[in-house]
């Protein structure tokens, strides 16, 4: 039986439900930043306060006994709600933070995460910062393991994965042809000239949900190159070696190569992608919105305006959301 003076530590409950969703003591250890020895020991603590199996240890890696998973299912909304009042309480206290951890996407790297990075240093000094750059996909899994307090990602159903989603930004795609192309734009994606289509990797979410809008249109892109770097495309387009689908966001990082480069509006029903701070239930409101309005103002600052005076019909396209 369970002893009565042992009450039930907030801790032990989310590194049980960590270690639910990571399946193995390795993948909680490296998404908690503990031993797995610990993360071992500190499980066991929370089978002996309960006088419960929660785990069959006869199975190699563990794996959740049916008690275990009714447990599980049992505390998910009492700890959502925790970190929700956590957060409530933490809302007009942004300054008291004493450790944040802030994910982006390789999107923001060259102006905006550093520009945070200074101001919140500067706007928080007790507190110690972590900061990752990652794919969205990645992002958002960190976030639901609580190994991040806050990412700027594109949006992936956020709220279905029990976190606050914030739109920020609205990204529309565009077609980027060497600016010495003699062919026009329908002669380039009706592929009647020499000019291939050079798309991002698949695994990355752009890719897919340029490859999803195509297929919606009834167009096939045959392609010969594929890769990871945003600056490696702009590079080979600059060079006249093709043509690609991206976005002013993703054109306004490549700046050496803007001049080499030529941007049309894409033809027909025209498709944007959304950015968004999305952050977990128990990350403080005030912080939420500092991040916020700094990034906002940068983003106008420093990539809306610049590119929309160098290219006029994105206004109102390329745009942050209210």
């Amino acid at each position: 039986m369970p002893d009565p003076r042992l009450p039930l530590n907030l801790k032990g409950l989310e590194l049980f439900q960590i270690f639910a969703l990571k399946g193995s003591l390795q993948a909680t250890a490296e998404a908690t930043g503990l031993s797995i020895s610990t993360v071992s020991h500190r499980l066991r603590g929370l089978e002996e306060e309960l006088g419960v199996a929660l785990f069959d240890h006869t199975r190699k890696p563990l794996v959740l006994t049916d008690r275990g998973l009714k447990f599980l299912r049992s505390i998910e909304d009492p700890l959502l709600k925790i970190r929700m009042a956590k957060a409530e309480v933490a809302a007009v206290d942004a300054d008291a933070a004493g450790f944040l951890r802030i994910g982006t996407i390789a999107d923001f790297e060259v102006d905006i995460t550093p520009d945070l990075a200074v101001h919140l240093s500067e706007q928080m000094p007790k507190c110690d910062f972590l900061y990752q750059i990652a794919t969205s996909r990645d992002l958002l899994t960190h976030l639901q393991n609580r190994a991040l307090d806050l990412a700027i990602t594109t949006c992936l159903e956020a709220a279905d994965k029990g976190l606050r989603d914030l739109p920020l930004l609205r990204d529309p795609f565009v077609i980027v042809l060497p600016a010495h192309a003699t062919a026009t734009l329908t002669e380039v994606i009706e592929g009647r000239a020499k000019l291939p289509f050079l798309q991002f990797s698949r695994h990355l979410i752009i890719a897919r949900q340029i490859e999803a809008q195509l297929s919606r249109l009834g167009m096939s892109l045959p392609h010969k190159f594929e890769c990871d770097s945003n600056h490696t495309l702009m590079a080979m387009i600059a060079g006249g070696a093709g043509w690609t689908i991206t976005t002013p966001l993703l054109l306004s990082r490549a700046r050496r190569f803007q001049p080499a480069l030529s941007v049309h509006p894409f033809p027909g029903k025209k498709f944007s992608r959304t950015l968004s701070i999305v952050a977990t239930p128990d990350c403080a409101s005030g912080v939420v919105d500092r991040v916020n309005a700094r990034v906002r103002q940068v983003l106008t600052d420093q990539v809306i305006t610049p590119m929309c005076a160098q290219i006029p019909w994105l206004e109102g396209a390329f745009t942050l959301i209210d």
